[in-house]
């Protein structure tokens, strides 16, 4: 195969004129250098917020190509891999050089397959591929290899969950239609030199296997579209179809998005491509439905084009228009036959070998717990609230980290659900850290809360230890304890000769205890808490006030 590689490379090198050869330090590279200008569209004001607009409602579908986590490409035995260097992992297929027939990779069809089911989709069981004709430089054969008349999977159906409710803790589950997943091949990358005013050609990326779902127009805002992506990521990564690496290209999304007045028929579109970040994703979605709300009450008209999010403007800027429509000659591919698929070993044709062929039946028995599922379960199984349930599926890791948690300490889920989801999410995010990164393992906040639960630290502690542990990484709960001094307080005599102070000293709260407001006596426990900074046996400093305020 690196043989092929380096053919497929240097034919390429005779066949034009205008392949820029460079040498790095570890091997050789080709790249095409083509022409640019460097001219910049006009950008979109920035823009506010109209309260007059409410009677204009979003509009939004959404495109998700999802690169197909598979060790080659969709037609050719070229490795599938990022970041190698530039035209390393390019075929003579790949380069679309004459002569180069596509082989199905049977790996994208069950990845494809497994997500419909996922999604509970129709699958076909006879799904065809198509020619679809248009120009990019780095597209070498001047069409892709895609799904047009008949894909793989059709009318499927998302569920997703987003907070709502006055303090976003209500979680709200919503539904999207999925139209259809379909396999196509991707193009190869533009990697763009303003300086020099050229694009330099990689086709690493060219024909690697890309689902593409649709998703039909069900939402509203940029929220409900980024939710929605979230789920799906998760679900992929889950089934092990797409890593859902939205960094490194994995999942892009494009988003059509239009306004109208509820009840009319829907409003001009535009299309925002190409966003590779949920956060822009919900940005760049909410700024155009901004924009064209804002477009119609000036007069104007939304115009039929395809914009780009810029995530430093955070606007979103045209590209071309879409207003003549693009004739794109979709014709059946000749050199790929239909693609039969096989509802069980059953039904498979006489003299077909099952391990060749695809099943639906077997593919669905490998189906993994689906996040929807992992919520329902840590619900029922441990008791906790299901917004906790949305946090803990929803962030990489976090579900692991909070069931090994549970299994090295015997304090109650419901009470570890709070250290994990308010001191441990709240730290990482302060610092913009996964999971995996956290300085404190489930190991180590195990011991801490297993301190706290036998009567060794206060609640008041155990937080400023957790604070330690995060600044001091490597030290145990145990050893912080024992350097402070903050292990807890429970001298009899101690207690009592404070809490007699703080008795004498607010004769007003007395007073009120003792005509009834025992609330009152929370606040006394608070200051006798501030004189021992959070030491104090609590059990212990309640029974020595209530006898002292009886």
């Amino acid at each position: 195969m690196a043989a092929s590689s380096v053919a497929a490379s240097e034919l390429l090198h005779n066949m034009s004129k205008q392949i820029l050869i460079l040498y790095p330090k570890t091997s050789r590279v080709l790249i095409r250098r083509i022409s640019t200008s460097s001219s910049r569209c006009d950008r979109q004001p920035k823009l506010k917020a109209k309260s007059a607009a409410q009677q204009l409602v979003g509009v939004v579908g959404l495109e998700v190509h999802a690169q197909i986590n598979s060790n080659t490409k969709l037609f050719s035995g070229s490795p599938a891999r990022f970041s190698a260097p530039p035209n390393s992992l390019v075929s003579h297929f790949d380069a679309s050089l004459p002569g180069t027939l596509p082989v199905l990779n049977k790996r994208c069809v069950e990845a494809a397959v497994m997500t419909g089911l996922a999604l509970d989709c129709t699958i076909n069981k006879k799904s065809l591929f198509d020619r679809k004709h248009y120009f990019y430089a780095d597209l070498p054969a001047g069409y892709q290899i895609t799904q047009q008349r008949r894909p793989i999977a059709v009318d499927g159906t998302l569920t997703y969950s987003l907070l709502g409710g006055k303090k976003r803790s209500q979680v709200m589950r919503k539904t999207v239609s999925i139209k259809q997943i379909q396999l196509e091949q991707d193009s190869g990358k533009s990697l763009h030199d303003d300086l020099r005013s050229q694009t330099l050609i990689d086709l690493n990326r060219a024909g690697v296997g890309l689902m593409e779902l649709v998703m039909e127009p069900d939402m509203s805002c940029g929220e409900e579209a980024a939710a929605a992506v979230r789920e799906l990521q998760l679900i992929l990564q889950a089934l092990g179809t797409c890593q859902g690496n939205m960094s490194e290209g994995q999942l892009r999304v494009d988003a059509n998005v239009s306004v109208h007045k509820p009840g009319e028929p829907l409003g001009i579109r535009t299309e925002v491509k190409n966003i590779n970040s949920i956060r822009y994703l919900a940005r760049a979605i909410d700024y155009e439905i901004q924009r064209q709300i804002e477009v119609l009450q000036r007069g104007g008209t939304v115009q039929n084009e395809t914009r780009a999010y810029d995530s430093k403007s955070g606007e979103t800027i045209p590209m071309r228009d879409k207003e003549g429509l693009q004739d794109y000659r979709f014709m059946p591919e000749p050199n790929l036959p239909p693609v039969i698929v096989y509802e069980d070993n059953a039904s498979l044709p006489t003299g077909i070998d099952a391990c060749q062929a695809v099943v639906v039946q077997k593919i669905k028995e490998g189906l993994p717990e689906l996040p929807s599922v992992k919520r329902d379960r840590l619900v029922q199984t441990y008791g906790i609230l299901p917004e906790h349930s949305f946090t803990l599926v929803n962030e990489d890791g976090l579900m692991e980290y909070f069931e090994a948690v549970l299994k090295a300490t015997k304090k109650e889920p419901r009470k570890v659900i709070g250290w994990v989801t308010n001191e441990l999410v709240g730290h990482l995010k302060q610092q913009d850290m996964s999971v995996s990164q956290s300085p404190i393992s489930p190991s180590a906040l195990a011991e801490l809360l297993e301190l706290q639960e036998t009567g060794h630290i206060s609640s008041t502690v155990a937080k400023q230890v957790f604070q330690e542990m995060w600044r001091s990484s490597g030290k145990t709960a145990p050893q912080i304890i024992q350097e402070k001094d903050l292990g807890l307080v429970s001298d009899t005599a101690q207690l009592q000769s404070i809490c007699q102070k703080v008795v004498d000293s607010h004769p007003d709260e007395v007073h009120a205890i003792r005509n009834g407001n025992k609330k009152v006596l929370n606040k006394l426990m608070g200051l006798v808490q501030k004189e021992t900074k959070g030491r104090a046996d609590p059990v212990l400093v309640r029974a020595i006030l209530e006898e002292k305020t009886s």
